[in-house]
């Protein structure tokens, strides 16, 4: 019998009132890469020709490519809560991009991925960018301590974390929710109310511009720590601080030695890398490996992390037991506020590839993402998938891996698609939800964005009529935010140019209805 057979036969066999699910194939250890900021064409194994990317091309040689991934929304911090949580972000206010002092966004006391895994007997690691929250939030959150709630509180048995971004204060690594090398004679304080200057006795990055080793565009110009301009305020933990140069290193070596000590046990690795996401300053030994300057070399030490992970995974005999999954959290940016040259070295080099938009939009560029599925026991090699997917979907389909019942508050917007995940003729989704800078809707080829919800409000490039679809390969954001509905045909548009909302006004309104009711139920999942 066939995989394929054994996954779609009895699925769901109705049996004295209860529904049997099939058994599915349980991995032993599951290892999810979250890249940040990385695009559908920033990886050689979706046709990048500036970048060599040797480690992801190889899981897309040995296990299964897909081409129509999306993260559920176009920036981190919801990203993130979604895949936590198996809930739309949108569904819970104060979700938006975390500040750095920003207390944990997700309530410890609801079910959650980790904590779901953990149910399983799988060990629980959390390893590199966080951006949900640490402690109980700003101006309460003590840094000199342990700090409460966090990773633990929803289901991580370790965690050696960036708090929030790179470009963001606190400037320092968390691991196990303490400050890692903080003295007791020099404590920690943080400020998000950037209308003032840095602490006295800090260096300011509007002050001491002339200090940078790497000047900002905008925004990233209050604390300095590594010669950088941050956003938010730091004083204290001087000896704490990291070493952007050193962090790839880093967070690679705390990963591998997660590996290392529960390799005799099931477990679950959540790698959230910081490349390729600003303050973009690779390592020296990566510098010039490309000749898109600081963002294409990143994109090669993004690359190296992953070949860290499965060289580990070679040495200790775990390859051919791990699900393995490469994923991003968004889609790519050029220019994200600091003068790393980005969009002046990006050649002929197309980040989203073909697609329209970038993070922070509603265009395809700003969701679809590299998604690659290793598990050489269960997916077939260089298999290439176009099926319907999306991260939130991570929590359903790892229950169904693991034989977790999910209770019904549980992963409400979460499907599983194991299916999917192991056969690349498998149906995916049928419908999609997508976020920023609102939600829009994909329904199979369909896509709408609808109105802009505050109609006084600034737009982006787009207002109700085509704008450039390159506009961010110059610089700009082109939003998708418009007066005007926009409804896309996929199958035979995939760049967003030709809006048909005008001759389709009937799909407009039924998928517009489908939007306003599944606000109202509160779920998606069946």
């Amino acid at each position: 019998m066939t995989m394929k057979t054994v996954l779609l036969s009895g699925l769901a066999v109705m049996c004295a009132g209860t529904v049997v699910a099939a058994e599915l194939p349980r991995p032993k250890n599951i290892v999810m890469i979250l890249a940040d900021d990385v695009g559908w064409g920033d990886l050689s194994c979706y046709g990048a020709k500036a970048v060599s990317t040797p480690h992801c091309d190889r899981l897309a040689k040995e296990g299964g490519r897909f081409t129509d991934a999306h993260s559920p929304a176009s920036t981190c911090t919801p990203t993130r809560y979604a895949i936590m949580t198996g809930q739309y972000a949108w569904r819970k206010p104060g979700t938006g991009i975390a500040t750095g002092d920003a207390g944990l966004l997700i309530d410890p006391s609801r079910a959650t991925l980790p904590s779901m895994l953990k149910k399983a007997g799988y060990v629980t690691g959390a390893v590199g960018k966080w951006h949900l929250g640490l402690g109980p939030g700003p101006g309460k959150t003590d840094w000199n301590t342990e700090i409460v709630p966090g990773p633990r509180e929803i289901g991580f048995d370790y965690s050696f974390l960036i708090p929030a971004t790179g470009d963001r204060t606190p400037c320092v690594y968390v691991e196990n929710q303490r400050v890692v090398g903080l003295e007791a004679d020099d404590p920690m304080e943080v400020s998000f109310k950037l209308g003032q200057d840095n602490y006295p006795g800090e260096l300011d990055g509007r002050k001491n511009r002339d200090q940078l080793k790497l000047d900002w565009d905008y925004g990233h110009h209050f604390a300095v720590v590594n010669g950088i301009g941050r956003i938010g305020y730091m004083k204290g933990g001087t000896k704490a601080r990291w070493v952007d140069e050193d962090m790839a290193d880093t967070l690679a070596a705390k990963s591998v030695a997660f590996i290392e000590r529960n390799k005799d046990k099931p477990f679950f690795l959540y790698f959230a890398t910081h490349d390729i996401h600003v303050p973009r300053v690779p390592h020296p030994r990566f510098v010039g490996k490309t000749d898109m300057g600081a963002r294409g070399d990143a994109i090669v030490q993004f690359d190296f992390q992953v070949g860290e992970v499965l060289d580990a995974l070679d040495r200790l005999g775990l390859t051919d037991d791990t699900l393995v999954i490469v994923t991003s959290d968004n889609g790519p940016v050029l220019n994200d506020g600091y003068k790393d040259f980005a969009v002046q070295k990006r050649g002929d080099h197309r980040p989203a590839g073909d697609f329209r938009g970038q993070k922070y939009s509603a265009y395809e560029g700003g969701t679809r993402v590299p998604y690659l599925v290793r598990w050489p026991k269960q997916v077939k090699a260089g298999g290439v998938s176009d099926s319907l997917v999306c991260l939130i979907d991570s929590y359903a389909t790892f229950a169904a891996m693991t034989g977790q019942a999910l209770g019904q508050d549980d992963a409400p917007d979460s499907f599983d698609l194991a299916a999917a995940l192991l056969d690349p003729a498998a149906k995916g989704r049928d419908t999609l939800i997508l976020q920023d800078p609102d939600i829009s809707l994909r329904q199979g080829q369909w896509k709408l964005i609808p109105a802009k919800k505050n109609q006084d409000a600034p737009l982006g490039v787009a207002d109700g009529v085509v704008g450039n679809p390159d506009l961010f390969l110059k610089g700009g954001v082109d939003t998708g935010a418009a007066r005007t509905p926009q409804l896309y045909d996929l199958s035979g548009d995939l760049r967003e140019a030709n809006n048909l909302a005008g001759q389709h006004p009937e799909r407009v309104a039924e998928m517009l209805t489908a939007l306003q009711d599944a606000r109202a139920k509160g779920r998606t999942r069946p």
